[in-house]
């Protein structure tokens, strides 16, 4: 074996520990009953975690959280995708400018947003200061970098205006090629970019906490208010956290790749 691919192996190994030693710790904390004089728990228990889904504020912040996030993500999807495919079939000279108004939610802080936003909707006759729909909007607009990177770059790699003009020359109007062609060729990049966004805003906890907080609590709102009272709890709260992520992330993913295999 090549230095170079030993070289390789080795640095993807030591990624791999530095990533998985802190959920490691993180989730002995959570079932450990003791830990503070021995390398190991001292105890074993799966107490924190049957207190946690005995809670119902957890499963009320969970399920609310939940439902904002695929909400939010679905409509971004929505209409990133289809103005991604306009501007990059119809009008390509619009493609710069469009890039540049999606990514200014980079160059803006969460807090900056959360402080306008209230100071704009929190009266007149649009007030919305404490409401979910705010929230929702400006989830909407703090993942369009998310999903215009992803769409677009696969929207570029598989040639979709060629994709079109092919399809047309063969009889399909364009709602049926972009459905039947395009879309097929672009969904990995559609469900990483989906993927990305989900868990972004599932961890996002600023705009959370200043817009809906003292009138929604969302999980993370949920988990900084429960830390305070029980280290073991929240690590609990935490590893749960991260596996209902990996469901969501694996069932999307294979979802996609059974519908990529009933296209071919």
């Amino acid at each position: 074996m090549s230095t170079g691919r030993l070289w390789h192996r080795f640095v993807i190994g030591a990624v791999f520990v530095y990533l998985l030693v802190p959920l490691a710790a993180t989730f002995l904390y959570s079932v450990a009953t003791d830990w503070y004089r021995t390398i190991l728990p001292e105890g074993y228990t799966l107490a924190w975690y049957r207190e946690l889904l005995a809670d119902p504020r957890f499963l009320d912040a969970l399920g609310r959280t939940l439902l904002l996030c695929l909400l939010t993500v679905a409509a971004s999807l929505i209409v990133m995708v289809l103005t991604v495919f306009t501007v990059t079939v119809y009008y390509p000279r619009w493609e710069r400018l469009l890039q540049g108004l999606v990514m200014l939610p980079y160059a803006v802080p969460p807090v900056v947003v959360a402080v306008g936003l209230i100071k704009m909707y929190s009266s007149g006759p649009f007030a919305l200061s404490g409401s979910l729909l705010l929230l929702a909007a400006a989830y909407f607009v703090f993942i369009l970098p998310y999903m215009y990177q992803g769409i677009r770059n696969s929207m570029r790699t598989v040639n979709a205006s060629q994709l079109i003009e092919a399809a047309e020359l063969l009889g399909a109007s364009k709602m049926r090629a972009f459905w039947n062609v395009v879309f097929p060729n672009i969904l990995p990049g559609v469900l990483v970019s989906t993927l990305l966004s989900f868990s972004v805003l599932f961890g996002e906890f600023v705009l959370a906490n200043l817009l809906v907080g003292g009138h929604y609590e969302l999980i993370q709102i949920y988990l900084e208010r429960r830390m305070d009272e029980n280290g073991h709890l929240a690590s609990a709260i935490v590893v749960a956290y991260f596996l209902f992520i990996l469901t969501i992330s694996a069932a999307v993913l294979r979802l996609g790749r059974a519908k990529k295999e009933r296209n071919v």
